[in-house]
């Protein structure tokens, strides 16, 4: 395994961190030994995209928050990742907004009494649309990885949707599940 693929598990990035940490992803890769960075590219209110609408029972179009972030690993592009929130969740909050949320969304979710506790993923892979391939540095025809994040409160409530594109070529997805 060369020392630019990354191994990526869910868990540090679905518990609400303690008061006075960083983000999960900066904290993640330093661990690793490597420095995790993420560029807001935009934030806001914007209509629901399809996939979005059904992941949150709403009408398409319907507005919802977004956050669309490049993460960046050592300084180089490490994956798109686009969070979607409800509007009655994330509007007037940091959520809606460019700057960087201390210890991150999930942190703020919680703070806002929105805590996840049933998440669903689905990972496909298949070739990247042009601008993500250039986001990305990807070589033409070089493939991704495409995961959908969907998290519930307990009351079964969509609260958070991720859609992340990864370079297939230089991750690793670990699962780990306990039960009981």
């Amino acid at each position: 395994m060369s020392a630019s693929r990354w191994i990526s598990t869910s868990m540090p990035y679905l518990t609400p961190r303690e008061q006075g940490q960083g983000d999960a992803w900066s904290a993640d890769a330093a661990s690793q030994g490597r420095r995790g960075s993420q560029r807001i590219v935009q934030a806001g209110e914007v209509p629901a995209p399809t996939e979005v609408a059904r992941l949150f029972g709403v009408p398409e179009g319907e507005p919802v928050i977004v956050r669309r972030r490049l993460i960046l690993l050592d300084d180089e592009p490490n994956e798109l990742t686009d969070t979607y929130y409800p509007v009655d969740i994330a509007r007037g909050t940091a959520l809606a907004g460019t700057a960087k949320i201390r210890g991150g969304a999930v942190t703020l979710l919680a703070e806002l009494g929105h805590v996840g506790v049933l998440v669903r993923e689905d990972v496909t892979a298949g070739l990247p649309e042009e601008e993500e391939r250039e986001a990305l540095r990807l070589a033409p025809a070089e493939p991704v990885l495409r995961l959908t994040r969907l998290t519930f409160d307990r009351d079964d409530r969509p609260i958070q949707v991720d859609h992340m594109v990864m370079p297939a070529l230089r991750q690793q997805l670990r699962y780990e599940i306990r039960l009981g």
